[in-house]
């Protein structure tokens, strides 16, 4: 596939760079562009090398419309759960006031990408889940990464998926064919930036948990 697309961002800006972008504008992406950034997605590694990640690029309004029902069902309950503990957190607050955003807004975001595994997963012992979900994740971040490197606005969610038989019905997916996690694609409403991290030394322990040394004084 020719690629008429810039995505030759350094590596390390786009890490340093990258957050989750709700606010999304109606523009149209071109499938070029989506199919290249599913192709750097699929560069990453899975369990066993299996490959057995599907996705599907949704587009189609009436499909959109009935995964935003989906999703603002979800976001209903969670939405007041999420005010009522940040009361007084005008960080956390302005991130709601994004998500709620989004929820207005869903029919209106030009690309859905839904990230999905073949083959069920096993609900015991916890380790299959593990194993299962780390074979489509590392493929989901490629596409965050590459969707920065293009100017893209993107953020990994889950709300649409609360009922997954809902969700095989919507996108027709077989049983055997699981939705991980949705990924909104479109032209950024807004800027990217450098974000506001904890330092590494406040989270990193050696060799047991609470040992920081390399946190600073």
């Amino acid at each position: 596939m020719s690629e008429p697309f810039d995505l030759r961002m350094p590596l390390e800006e786009a890490m340093e760079t990258q957050r989750a972008i709700r606010r999304l504008k109606s523009d149209p992406v071109d499938d070029g562009l989506v199919l290249r950034l599913l192709e750097l997605a699929l560069k990453a590694p899975t369990g066993s090398n299996a490959q057995n990640w599907e996705f599907v690029v949704v587009r189609d309004p009436a499909v959109k419309a009935r995964l935003a029902r989906r999703n603002r069902q979800a976001w209903g309950v969670y939405g007041g759960i999420g005010r009522r503990l940040a009361r007084g957190d005008a960080k956390m607050l302005r991130l709601l006031d994004a998500v709620q955003w989004q929820a207005d807004h869903f029919e209106q975001i030009p690309v859905l990408v839904v990230a999905c595994l073949r083959g069920l997963r096993a609900p015991f012992p916890p380790l299959f889940a593990t194993s299962y979900y780390g074979s489509i994740y590392p493929s989901v971040q490629n596409l965050l990464l590459a969707a920065r490197a293009a100017g893209l606005g993107a953020a990994l969610i889950t709300l649409p998926l609360w009922s997954t038989i809902s969700v095989r019905r919507i996108l027709g997916l077989p049983w055997n064919v699981t939705p991980c996690a949705v990924v909104p694609l479109g032209w950024p409403i807004g800027r990217y930036g450098p974000t506001t991290r904890k330092p590494v030394g406040d989270v990193v322990s050696l060799d047991r948990y609470g040992h920081r040394p390399f946190r600073r004084r």
